[in-house]
């Protein structure tokens, strides 16, 4: 029995040992071997008795060491949890200020979308959260970083602010850039890493800015006070980059939209032509500032506002212009007139992408319908001028024959012919030609020319022109020249068209008055101070009060369609006023209408009149030949009379082709031809005979039928010309002239007669 106690004691101190061993020996196996040994001190207790009471006390040791070696081993545990607590804790600190700080940083730059406050505040923020004592932002100008620009800097970097660097740079911000990665130098104690544009620092860390796939330059850092850059701050580095990359490219994005926007905006009011967007409902939503002006309200007034309504109140054509726009049709310009001002606005509509939404373009065409209407006008006053000048040139030769027989008939003492009828004659001769000559005169258009002009003269010719129609009408024209000559300066074609048409609406004015109205008309002229002052006064019934603003305005008139252009007085305004005058309405108190023109005298003596009486006729003993070239054999009469009582021998020809074949024949000492006389198809016998006889152009006399020259430029100015119908007297002197200048003739030539 002795040798059974002294197994288990030898078994159990093997087992407590190896218990001990596995326990500091592998952590996890603790508590099964706690178990274990608690199991095998149980075990001996109930077989052990006083003999082996050792045992059971080698058993209690065995498991209180494998308690102690737990105890300390969790203890250490213990101290290693709470120690990496801490480090956690530290970094979760760290992390927390981290997020604040970048949250801070995000605020800051949401503030402003402008790119110079926000480089600003990524340089100063980045140094701080960094903990360096520098930091600088770089953009590139270009696509291709040729060339960076330093455009932010805080702290001791701020010296560096609008550096530039170029290609050739070999610095660490260049570096990162063409990297396009984060780009450390970790230096010593001296300054030695070259940073950018030869600037050197201690230590630097680069991050490149980059954003949808452009590189738009980069943030450093430089000489960190805490020691090496370490991954946090390099993290963190990265991280302020990328938010700052993403406002910079918003900051771009938004110069580039912010600036088209300015430069749209720009052409969009400088345009002439009125532009607006319409919406669903007619409301413009967009307007610029030329239709503010056609609208006549505030450029800020137009948004919201009812389009058609605000220009044109109830319009049918301009709403079905408008819907076919919102149907996607595209439809011809349709041309409005504004009722208030009465301007003409040409009108084209157009739909856009945005559904519902049109475009319509409003163009002011109201000088363009005036030069128009202008164009049409001249042209029909061309058309005019030829006519009358063709019917001048019919009538003054049978009134040349009519007034220069009948002149020398009274010259003639013949008791049995009836002198005073022959007067009549003569006179009324004189008066067909005075008004032949008037139409020429108004039917005349050239350049406006300054010259002096008596207001009498044009008044009074302006009336004979109308003369007839008023007779037609039954309208009493009543007359009060200025008793003395009123002189202006300016044109008097212009000013004879400005009275004619002042003289016209006043007849249509009292045309239409009824039966038992008196029909009257009024011209007057007077001088004022320094003015001279027309008036055309009309019986009529007037006009309205509410169109009196309305009356010099292009195309305004109150005929009905057809019967009137509207132009009249506004062409009339514009005439006046290129002469320095004001033409003006005046309401009568005893009813009518009155139109008073007004005009700054002219200091100049007052010129010749148009009209001159014929003086008596000198004649003149001489014998010479006289060759008359006209188609009219009555002219050839005429001349005839006047000349060949005196001896001179006269010869006639119908064209001017037998002229020339006359004129290499023999020699003539005065040549008499019509200015429009032709030497054929398309050549005047005058030109025709400065080419074969330039010689023979000092013995010529020119009729001719106008008011101021003979139509065609004349190859020679010395040149004598005489109008039609002739004045005999200035016949008369003319061929004397002729005579007494010219050398007598060779004797070949008195062989030829």
């Amino acid at each position: 029995m002795g040798g059974i106690p002294r197994l288990a004691t030898v078994g159990a101190g093997i087992v407590g040992g190896l218990i001990v061993l596995l326990a500091a020996w592998r952590r996890e196996w603790e508590v099964p071997l706690h178990a274990i040994a608690a199991t095998m001190l149980g075990v001996v207790v109930w077989v052990a008795n006083e003999r082996i009471w050792w045992l059971a006390a080698l058993a209690v040791l065995n498991i209180s060491a494998s308690f102690w070696v737990a105890i300390l081993r969790g203890r250490r545990r213990l101290r290693h949890s709470e120690a990496r607590t801490e480090q956690l804790a530290s970094q979760l600190d760290r992390r927390i200020s981290e997020l604040f700080s970048l949250q801070e940083l995000s605020y800051v730059l949401s503030e402003s979308i402008q790119l110079d406050r926000i480089v600003d505040q990524v340089a100063r923020y980045a140094g701080r959260f960094l903990q360096a004592d520098g930091a600088i932002v770089v953009l590139a100008d270009d696509d291709a970083a040729s060339v960076l620009r330093v455009v932010a800097a805080s702290g001791t970097l701020e010296p560096l602010l609008g550096q530039v660097s170029r290609a050739a740079d070999t610095g660490l911000v260049r570096f990162a850039i063409q990297r396009e990665r984060i780009e450390v130098a970790q230096g010593v104690a001296t300054p030695t890493v070259d940073l950018v544009a030869g600037i050197t620092v201690r230590s630097a860390a680069v991050a490149p800015l980059r954003s949808q796939g452009v590189t738009m330059g980069a943030l450093a850092v430089a000489d960190r006070q805490g020691g090496p850059f370490t991954t946090e701050d390099l993290w963190l580095l990265s991280t302020v980059a990328t938010n700052a990359s993403v406002v910079l490219a918003n900051s771009r994005l938004y110069e580039i939209v912010r600036r088209s926007k300015e430069e749209w905006e720009t052409a969009f009011n400088a345009l002439t032509e009125g532009i607006a967007v319409v919406g669903p409902r007619g409301a413009v939503l967009r307007a610029n500032r030329a239709l503010a002006a056609l609208a006549e309200v505030a450029e800020a007034e137009l948004v919201g506002r009812n389009f058609c309504e605000m220009l044109f109140g109830t319009s049918d054509a301009v709403a079905v212009l408008i819907e076919a726009a919102y149907r996607g049709e595209r439809t011809a310009p349709l041309v409005v007139r504004l009722e208030r001002n009465q301007r003409v606005l040409r009108l084209t509509a157009a739909p856009l992408a945005q559904e519902g939404s049109v475009v319509i373009l409003v163009e002011d065409v109201t000088e363009q319908r005036i030069m128009e209407a202008q164009l049409i006008q001249n042209d029909k006053m061309a058309s005019i001028g030829q006519l009358v000048s063709g019917v001048a040139h019919e009538l003054n030769n049978p009134l040349t024959s009519i007034a220069g027989l009948t002149e020398l008939l009274l010259e003639r003492d013949v008791p049995e012919l009836p002198r005073e009828h022959l007067r009549v004659i003569h006179d009324q001769a004189e008066r067909a030609g005075r008004i032949v000559r008037n139409l020429l005169t108004f039917a005349r258009k050239g350049l406006a020319e300054q010259a002096a002009v008596d207001l009498n003269d044009v008044a009074a010719r302006t009336t004979l022109l109308i003369l007839y129609e008023l007779q037609l009408h039954g309208i009493e024209l009543e007359s009060a020249p200025s008793p003395q000559p009123l002189v202006v300066l300016g044109d008097r074609y212009e000013l004879q068209q400005v009275l004619l048409n002042l003289v016209t609406n006043a007849v249509q004015a009292v045309s239409g008055l009824p039966p038992g109205r008196p029909r009257r008309i009024r011209v007057c002229t007077e001088r004022r101070d320094d003015e001279a002052v027309l008036r055309v006064y009309d019986s009529g019934a007037g006009v309205p009060p509410h169109l009196i603003p309305h009356l010099f305005t292009p195309f305004f008139t109150t005929k009905g369609p057809g019967e009137g252009t509207g132009l009249g007085l506004s062409l009339s305004y514009g005439l006046v006023k290129a002469h320095g005058g004001v033409l003006a309405y005046e309401a009568p108190a005893e009813g009518g209408a009155e139109f008073r023109l007004t005009l700054p005298c002219y200091d100049a003596p007052p010129p010749a009149p148009m009209e001159e009486a014929a003086p008596a006729r000198v004649r003149r003993p001489l014998a010479h030949h006289i060759l008359v070239v006209d188609e009219d054999p009555a002219v050839h009469r005429l001349v005839s009379a006047l000349f060949t009582p005196e001896g001179h021998v006269v010869e006639a020809v119908r064209s001017g082709e037998q002229g020339l074949r006359m004129l290499k024949e023999r020699h003539f000492d005065v040549i008499i031809t019509d200015a429009m006389a032709r030497a054929g198809a398309t050549e005047l016998f005058v030109h025709a005979l400065a080419g074969a006889q330039p010689e023979s152009c000092r013995r010529l006399i020119v009729g001719w039928g106008g008011n101021g020259d003979p139509g065609e430029p004349l190859p020679d100015g010395a040149i004598r010309q005489v109008r039609k119908p002739f004045n005999l007297r200035d016949l008369h002197a003319l061929a004397g002239e002729i005579v007494a200048s010219s050398p007598p003739p060779s004797p070949a030539a008195t062989a030829e007669r």
